[in-house]
């Protein structure tokens, strides 16, 4: 971003990786006033003549290094299957841009995240995630009620993991840190089918406990219906969050239940791109250095996801022993299933699913 005699110019932004999740981040860009949508990456030619049609005027190519060398970017969301997130975001931070996001599950490794992690802080380069529940006001605004003693001191916490613990549970993981204020000291972790406790995918059930290094614990469950999303509680109090605007109860009836009250969130603008908004919103004040907080949802976020997931993982193939945080072992991997780790297009009709899914007990090594 510029400045000239008027002012401030717009951010600049380019996106690679621009498929329907790539294309709703163009809508986006291209809705708020202070940036612009300039360049977009994409390897798909016959994507690349539809995203011509669709945002006349970006500049397109097939190689996103083609466009980081042109530079002149301040902001580049990477919108790419899981496998190439880590080298593509690397490449972001070392071409000089202001900010990069990514979106979950963001690495296969933790040695990828390290990298990651690294390469922003040494350019001094803003890194943020993307498209989770964790970035939408309400669940922002109601951690600052847990933060404000709304609900009295924590007593506890609870949620579920399942099915795709570094893919989809990536949004429970990274609400449950944010409600809780601080990080993950240690974990206790069971998963099922038991031979995913040897595997390096992420299609199993975890449930367990973790220790935050505040004092708070919270109780991890497999998948069940009234099991989902995040609660945490204290003694004047209880927020739910699960899958949108979180419910808050205050108080008790007659009969000793919680009582749910109308919670009083605050409007905001560009409701139509849900989530998204508050993460990409997030980034651009903080590359415009409009403010002093933190990012709604940052790629350390999605990093220490992934991490807290194989922890719970290790604990299970250890017999259930206690695993600090960090890892040592920064080789250690959890790879999220096909249609993530390559996208829809390498791998539709490659599974018995089409998205990669595991449809029995059998843990297998996603290859490509």
């Amino acid at each position: 971003m510029s400045t000239t005699q008027d002012g401030p110019t717009n951010l600049s932004v380019g996106i690679i990786g621009c498929g329907m999740m790539g294309q709703t981040y163009a809508d986006a860009y291209q809705a708020y006033s202070d940036c612009d949508l300039v360049a977009i990456a994409e390897t798909n030619e016959a994507r690349r003549a539809e995203l011509a049609a669709g945002y006349p005027g970006v500049r397109l190519y097939a190689d996103y290094q083609a466009m980081l060398a042109e530079g002149g970017l301040d902001i580049v969301s990477v919108i790419t299957p899981t496998k190439y997130t880590p080298e593509v975001v690397v490449a972001c931070a070392q071409a000089g841009v202001q900010a990069v996001s990514a979106d979950k599950p963001i690495c296969g490794s933790l040695a990828e995240a390290d990298a990651m992690l690294a390469a922003c802080r040494e350019a001094g380069v803003i890194f943020s995630g993307g498209n989770l529940q964790r970035a939408m006001p309400e669940v922002q605004q109601a951690a600052r009620w847990i933060r404000e003693g709304r609900l009295g001191a924590i007593q506890g916490v609870s949620f579920h993991l399942g099915g795709e613990v570094s893919g989809g549970g990536v949004q429970d993981l990274c609400v449950a840190r944010l409600f809780v204020g601080a990080e993950v000291e240690w974990v206790m972790g069971w998963v099922q089918p038991l031979e995913a406790a040897s595997a390096e995918h992420d299609q199993f059930d975890a449930w367990g406990l973790l220790h935050f290094t505040n004092g708070v614990e919270a109780m991890v469950f497999p998948p069940v219906e009234a099991g989902r999303g995040v609660r945490v509680w204290g003694a004047d109090g209880l927020i739910h969050w699960n899958w949108g605007p979180p419910e808050v109860y205050v108080g008790f009836d007659e009969d000793g239940a919680r009582l749910q009250v109308p919670a009083e969130y605050e409007p905001y603008d560009y409701a139509e791109f849900g989530y998204l908004t508050g993460a990409l919103r997030s980034m651009i004040s903080a590359a415009k250095g409009e403010t002093v907080d933190d990012l709604a949802v940052s790629g350390y976020d999605l990093c220490q996801a992934v991490e807290i997931a194989i922890a719970l993982r290790e604990s299970a193939r250890l017999g259930h022993a206690k695993v600090r945080l960090p890892l040592e072992d920064r080789s250690l991997r959890l790879e999220p299933v096909p249609y993530r780790w390559l996208g829809g297009e390498a791998t539709r009709g490659r599974y018995p699913d089409d998205q990669g899914r595991r449809l029995d007990n059998s843990p297998y090594r996603q290859g490509e």
